[in-house]
């Protein structure tokens, strides 16, 4: 008996010397961190703020928006530091958020922030309803990067244009038509059960945005000059026509639109361009990873070789930020994190964290591996790579900083963010004019005096070096997409974490 005794404690011992050798994670909170992100889209609301809006320092702004043009535009949100509403990453923004409720919304509830992330969905696509007036015309922008940069006002104080900018039969944007269409045909599968007339209304939406971006195609940048040098669509319009028909197909099972993703897979290079990043502008990957995905069960085999053509094209991006291509490899800074360019670089960080996450799960449902040039690897690998990511983010890197706004001991404390740089307007209603705001704020070199919590700002440079300057905005901006698409990973990272931590103590209590 005291033999036994002493065989359990000495199992004890070493089974507890292995975790502190190689512990599962660097003790980070994701549920922390999901909640944050979620409340980091309150921060960047336009229009009348409800009766539960948490985030105090903000208030009402952007009221009149539309009315010059005889339209509500109310509503909405920025999309970084500035007050400007443009309509395509705002779009992306909501697909994003969209999909990752459809992947991980069960975790999410978990972690007791489902209410919070429909309301940050719907938030969005209520703006979208409002902004979609005729079956051929969207209204894609409200105000101008050019003037609206050339001031530093609190969105409540506004004294920049406002005035919006559509898209229509004489002026088409088939790429913020189908950016939209994506997100909305996605929103109504996650309002499906408890929101179902709702559901219904954004799937009719989606319907004619997809139809008229489809017939009436061009780049919504030549017909909105005002977004060039904001948010150009370098991509052009194919891949969010493609991207948006997926969505379609995955949101009311017509084979119509399975049809147009397969047919046009080549002519619209949904087949044919190999690409190594994600973002708002470039869809390439996030389709042939949502095409992949149609494999699983068996359930298209008549469709499967243009499909796997798709999945060709998707593990390629994969492999990339895996580094196991031959050739073209997504780069790593010293610390480890993917770098594609020095502006706002967090943006795909984050979306390349999300579809290896998703791309994880795929393989794990359908027992396969993925196979890259250098060598195959399991799905926990994918998901290992993953979280390396989003740990560097919330802090495990050279710079001992968090990325994530307000989470951890060590944050940027000098957002590129206007409302955040300037004193609350609950606190101070005194007007703050145009270049008053440059000349108080913008060049105080200390801290901003509101926290914008959840913000992921762009991050350090290829070198893991990061400047906390306000005036820095390639690196201290921050941008709702950037947080957007790392919703649905924190919540798998809580729930990964849980069960960890349950099987660990499960184990050292049997032993």
């Amino acid at each position: 008996m005291e033999r036994n005794q002493s065989k359990i404690c000495v199992d004890s011992i070493w089974i507890l010397s292995l975790f502190a050798a190689f512990p599962l994670s660097q003790s980070f909170d994701y549920g922390e961190a999901l909640s944050k992100s979620l409340l980091y889209f309150e921060s960047q609301r336009s229009g009348h703020l409800p009766y539960n809006q948490r985030v105090t320092w903000r208030d009402h702004s952007g009221l009149n928006d539309g009315l010059e043009q005889g339209v509500d535009l109310v509503g909405g949100y920025y999309d970084a530091g500035d007050n400007v509403k443009f309509g395509l990453p705002m779009a992306f923004t909501i697909t994003m958020l969209s999909w990752g409720v459809i992947e991980y919304g069960r975790q999410i509830a978990g972690a007791g922030e489902y209410d919070h992330a429909l309301e940050a969905i719907k938030w969005g696509t209520d703006y979208f309803i409002k902004a979609h007036t005729h079956p051929n015309v969207l209204w894609s922008e409200v105000g101008d990067g050019d003037t609206d940069h050339y001031c530093w006002q609190r969105p409540e104080d506004m004294t920049t244009s406002r005035r919006a900018y559509k898209v229509d039969e004489n002026n088409p944007g088939s790429d913020v038509a189908g950016e939209t269409a994506a997100a909305m045909a996605a929103a109504s599968i996650v309002f499906r059960e408890t929101n179902p007339h709702y559901a219904h209304l954004l799937l009719h939406h989606a319907q004619q945005l997809f139809d008229f971006g489809d017939k009436y195609r061009g780049k919504y940048d030549e017909s909105v000059k005002v977004a060039k040098g904001h948010y150009t669509s370098v991509s052009g319009y194919m891949d969010e026509l493609l991207w948006a028909a997926l969505w379609l197909y995955k949101a009311t099972k017509d084979e119509v639109y399975l049809k147009y993703a397969l047919e046009n897979a080549h002519g619209l290079g949904g087949i044919t361009w190999a690409i190594t990043e994600f973002s708002w502008d470039v869809k390439y990957a996030g389709l042939q990873v949502l095409a992949s995905m149609l494999l699983l069960g068996g359930k298209h085999k008549n469709h499967s070789s243009i499909l796997e053509q798709y999945r060709s094209k998707a593990e390629y991006y994969l492999c990339a930020c895996l580094n196991k291509n031959n050739e073209t490899n997504v780069k790593l800074t010293p610390g480890g994190l993917l770098f594609i360019r020095q502006w706002n670089n967090m943006q795909y960080v984050s979306t390349a964290a999300f579809l290896l996450t998703i791309y994880s799960d795929y393989l794990q449902n359908s027992n396969q591996r993925l196979k890259c040039d250098l060598g195959t690897l399991d799905p926990q690998e994918l998901f290992n790579f993953a979280k390396s990511q989003v740990d560097y983010i919330l802090g495990n890197n050279p710079m001992a900083m968090s990325y994530l706004v307000g989470y951890g001991s060590r944050y940027p404390q000098r957002v590129h963010h206007r409302g955040s740089s300037i004193e609350s307007y609950k606190k101070n209603k005194g007007f703050i004019g145009c270049t008053q705001g440059y000349d108080i704020w913008y060049n105080n070199k200390g801290p901003n005096p509101n926290v914008v919590v959840g913000a992921i700002v762009g991050g350090p440079d290829s070198n893991d070096q990061f400047k906390d300057e306000r005036a820095n905005f390639m690196q201290t901006e921050a941008c709702t997409y950037n947080t957007a698409t790392l919703v649905g990973v924190f919540a798998k990272l809580h729930r990964w974490k849980e069960d960890d931590l349950f099987t660990n103590q499960s184990l050292i209590s049997s032993s």
